[in-house]
């Protein structure tokens, strides 16, 4: 008998990657930005995008990083998916991150990254029908995620809160 060894796929700031089962793919450094899982149980296939900021209009360079944002990440790691040969409409996301890491004496909109990159995450999934089924956003605590291909459970750990899975 063949046994397959898992791998740990991982994603940084601003990446994105996929991964098939039984593979895991985590990524670490979750404060404000959100990490967004793409998955379909049925072919074992799963993507992570590590989304900084909600909105490619805020890029302050030509050449533009499509995985850094909410708006342009998600349609591309469809695009990934899809060569992979997954059909969109079963496609499940799981979404964590999104915290508000630091506390403004101001209560402007452009200090509300984690809030905003979630609302932005959120927005782009319901535009492509991609229903959201667990989410861990918001707090005020770094988080790391992993998601295992294997039985589509995403492990949270959240710093000073322990670990969870959903």
């Amino acid at each position: 008998m063949i046994e397959s060894v898992s791998t740990v796929i991982k994603v940084g700031i601003a990446q994105m990657d996929i991964v098939k089962s039984p593979h895991t793919i985590r990524t670490s450094g979750l404060g404000s930005c959100v990490g967004v899982v793409l998955y379909d149980e049925f072919k074992g296939i799963a993507g992570l995008i590590h989304v900084m900021l909600p909105d490619s209009s805020l890029s302050r360079s030509d050449s533009l990083n499509v995985a850094k944002f909410a708006d342009t990440a998600i349609p591309a790691m469809l695009e990934q998916l899809k060569r992979e040969g997954v059909y969109p409409f079963r496609l499940k996301a799981k979404i964590a991150g999104g915290s508000q890491m630091f506390q403004f004496a101001t209560n402007r909109e452009s200090m509300r990254i984690g809030p905003r990159n979630v609302e932005a995450v959120k927005q782009q999934l319901k535009n492509f029908s991609i229903p959201i089924v667990a989410e861990d956003t918001g707090g005020n605590s770094g988080r790391t995620i992993e998601f295992d291909t294997a039985n589509s459970l995403l492990q949270i750990r959240t710093v000073n809160q322990g670990v969870k899975e959903i």
